[in-house]
């Protein structure tokens, strides 16, 4: 079953994803988009991922390398500098603690009866 994944909370953790993705392996972008797809993110385009993989390079957390393609023009390979790694490592602490602080507020018990609207005009 394939779900979609609401843009606004997927947007603040794309890059997240991506630098775990390319802590495991160095991919370029079209396999990096396939392998988000294989995830469970397959309303995640290759549109959304060229962009943020464009954005950590500038940002530094990046680098890239081109390497000769026998199915058509080279392929940009990106891989994790050292700021990409420390981005990771801040990031996925930073996405434990949110998620710890919304899953407490979500997972409180709940009264049986939903409370009453106060009447107007009383």
């Amino acid at each position: 079953m394939t779900s979609s994944h609401d843009p606004q909370l997927l947007k603040g953790v794309l890059s997240l994803l991506l630098l775990h993705l390319l802590a495991e392996e160095e991919s370029y972008g079209y396999e990096v988009a396939q392998r988000l797809q294989a995830a469970g993110f397959a309303d995640v385009l290759e549109g959304t991922v060229y962009p943020a993989l464009a954005r950590l390079e500038r940002e530094g957390r990046l680098a890239t390398r081109l390497v000769a393609s026998s199915s058509g023009p080279a392929r940009k390979y990106y891989r994790l500098t050292a700021a990409g790694h420390q981005a990771l490592a801040d990031g996925t602490a930073g996405w434990s603690r949110h998620v710890a602080s919304v899953d407490a507020v979500l997972n409180r018990p709940l009264s049986a009866t939903p409370p009453t609207a106060p009447q107007r005009g009383s």
